[in-house]
């Protein structure tokens, strides 16, 4: 896995994204900031297109979107072919759609999760693997529209 990482949020998300964004570099991650830069109002899919676009065009492997319920973003993300966002509240979530899903962006709900359990699931999701091969990687064939 590379070392680079998108990251993007709304105002409801930016601490957390801030809060990230030190963590990971502070584990050696190349950031791509995508924004939000401010806790001030604003819309998810302003900062959700581009990062996916970046993802799509090969800029890193792997993203972190963040905001309110994470509803949003994850809804935003997944408009892209490229992208498997999943949105996880607890570790094991982050785990199975790893394991299952291959996926490779991470939505965090803001709102609804502490910074302690958002680090938590943020190094589940960096750490645990696909499973490849079988049932997985053949139901991962057909989620793109054709």
């Amino acid at each position: 896995m590379s070392n680079k990482i998108g990251i993007a949020s709304d105002h409801a998300g930016y601490d957390m994204k801030e809060m990230l964004t030190g963590y990971l570099s502070a584990k050696g991650f190349e950031i791509f900031d995508f924004g939000c830069t401010s806790d001030e109002s604003c819309d998810y899919a302003d900062y959700a297109h581009p990062m996916a676009e970046a993802l799509e065009a090969g800029e890193f492997e792997r993203a972190i979107g963040i905001c309110g319920s994470g509803e949003g973003m994850a809804i935003t993300l997944n408009k892209h072919q490229k992208v498997r966002a999943s949105l996880c509240w607890l570790p094991e979530i982050a785990n199975i759609t790893r394991k299952h899903n291959d996926s490779n962006v991470l939505v965090l709900p803001a709102r609804f999760i502490d910074n302690d359990t958002a680090i938590a699931i943020v190094e589940q999701w960096l750490t645990t693997p696909f499973e490849t091969g079988g049932r997985h990687e053949r139901r991962i064939a057909k989620i793109a529209v054709k």
